[in-house]
Parts: structure tokens; sequence; C-alpha cells
């Protein structure tokens, strides 16, 4: 099977799309500056363009914990603050699901009561 193909942005040509070996493998450099240049630019998350010296992250568009695949067709500029924003919303929802799909699984632990005692024995006074 062959690698799948994209358009270079600046001839036109056809080349190999690369594909992280495993989610945690490096972007290299070279597909960074493709990425950014076939997104012109922009920031994927809020569309405004990312000047020179800004700080800007590659991210997945459908997140890896939803089934996106860590491939060059799967990532896209975003300003760092937006996507700090982006991740942590995604977060909290993740968890949300979690919490909800354990629930229903019944694999959620149940809240712990305090175990109710017979309380300490009455003290009478000593009969003299």
């Amino acid at each position: 099977m062959t690698a799948p193909r994209i358009t270079d942005p600046h001839g036109g040509r056809s080349l190999s799309e690369w594909i992280g070996s495993t989610p945690d493998t490096n972007v290299p450099d070279w597909v960074r500056d493709r990425v950014f240049v076939r997104a012109a630019r922009r920031c994927h998350i809020s569309g405004r363009r990312i000047r020179p010296g800004e700080g800007w992250q590659l991210e997945h568009i459908k997140p890896l914990s939803l089934g996106g695949e860590h491939r060059e067709s799967n990532l896209a500029p975003a300003m760092t603050t937006p996507h700090k924003s982006k991740s942590a919303a995604e977060t909290d929802l993740r968890a949300k699901a979690d919490r909800q799909r354990r629930k229903n699984d019944g694999t959620w632990p149940k809240p712990v009561r305090p175990l109710q005692s017979r309380g300490f024995p009455k003290h009478h006074e000593e009969q003299r």
C-alpha cells in the first residue's frame, strides 16, 4: 500500500503525507513548515493571521483521544493562547464523558459511607 499523497503548497506537486509512527512521535520541522504554509499562516482556531515571532503550536484537528490520527492532514497551526483554552475545554469534556461511561458500566466507585457504630458505652457515676 502506498502512502497517501498531499499537494505541496509551494509548487503544486504531489508529495507523500507524513504519518507519525506513534502518537508521541515528534513532528519534523519540514512538516511544521508545510502545515503552516498550507494553512495560509492562519490560526486554525481564531482564524487570525499568525505574525512573525508570535507563538504557535501544531494542533490535531480531530484530537487523538477522539480517534484522530497523528498525521500531516490532521494537523493545523494554532496560536498558543487559544490552543491552551481549547485543549483545557476538550480535557474537561473527555473527563466528564469518562465519568458518565464508568457510572453506566458500574465501574465508578460508589461513595463510602462512614461506619455507624453503636457509640461508646454510657458511664454511670460510681456508687458509693
